[in-house]
């Protein structure tokens, strides 16, 4: 036995027949046949059972199947390893994450990865969390920043960060001369908020149902940009993190304050699929997050 052997009897199972093994391997059906029938020979037990047209794999084909899987995973692995000990690190790596930490968090986080590895190329994509998550899984992404938390057990989380979300209204409003704003100063106040399924969304709503407040919500987005021009437009107030605002408070285009009562709090957390074995890119990004975290404006 030996490993293209392995190998086809990997490609088999995935195809479902001789002839598309062997299309798969680039070799001919009669290849694909008599290494499997060498096989058999050698293990005195069938493979595969040929039923007309079909086929299917036998208990001793399904061993040796599950052999395939885990010894070309370790040779992946070794071979990634050895990659990866070399002290330039190249490639594509694929970070994702929504509007917020895209537009707040990635500019310095790129900063200081393309600083430490002039030679890796760093994607990044915006999107919502499912969005971020049918990535990850379908190998177009490799890890993402999110809102937590992330239940899947098919991902890792790591937590990051813990940013208080705060009330943000246009600086000439009514609550911006008020020492203090309490949960009973908010209702009857118009809202822009985030989408409804977000995490970040949920945090406000919880806050709202323990307050025993009913927002009137004018309008729901994504687009954090799109919040803080309605904002200060004063078309609603709305409930978000401070970095996302801390340039318009600073500049006096907003007004931001901390709601009396329970403080909300936002977990942020990186996210990447579950592996044998952490790829080398994902763990620098991670390092160098850790390095620019004390930069990133998370409170007033």
């Amino acid at each position: 036995m030996d490993l293209r052997q392995l190998e086809i009897i990997r490609a088999i199972a995935e195809a479902g027949s001789f002839t598309a093994a062997g299309h798969k391997l680039h070799v001919s059906q009669s290849a694909i046949s008599r290494q499997i029938l060498l096989l058999e020979d050698e293990l005195k037990t069938p493979v595969f059972l040929r039923i007309g047209r079909r086929i299917r794999i036998t208990p001793a084909g399904e061993s040796l199947l599950q052999l395939s899987h885990r010894m070309f995973q370790d040779l992946n692995d070794t071979v990634a390893g050895i990659s990866d000990s070399q002290e330039t690190l190249r490639g594509t790596v694929r970070i994702l994450g929504g509007m917020t930490v895209c537009l707040y968090v990635f500019p310095t986080l790129l900063s200081e990865v393309t600083r430490q590895h002039p030679g890796i190329d760093v994607k990044i994509v915006s999107d919502s969390g499912d969005r971020c998550l049918q990535h990850l899984r379908a190998g177009t992404g490799d890890l993402a920043l999110l809102t937590l938390p992330i239940k899947d057990a098919d991902m890792v989380t790591l937590p990051v960060l813990q940013e208080e979300l705060l009330l943000v209204t246009a600086a000439k409003h009514p609550l911006s001369k008020k020492r203090k704003v309490g949960p009973q100063d908010l209702a009857d106040q118009p809202f822009v908020m985030f989408e409804s399924g977000s995490n970040t969304r949920r945090v406000v709503d919880e806050f709202f149902a323990t307050s025993r407040i009913e927002p009137r919500i004018v309008m729901e987005t994504e687009n954090v940009e799109i919040i803080k021009a309605l904002v200060r437009s004063g078309l609603g107030i709305t409930i978000v993190s401070y970095q996302s605002v801390a340039r318009d408070v600073a500049s006096g285009h907003l007004y931001c304050a901390r709601i009396e009562g329970k403080p909300l709090i936002r977990e942020t957390g990186w996210v990447y699929p579950k592996m044998s074995r952490t790829p080398r890119a994902v763990e620098e990004v991670v390092r160098a997050f850790d390095k620019v975290r004390p930069r990133l404006r998370l409170a007033p």
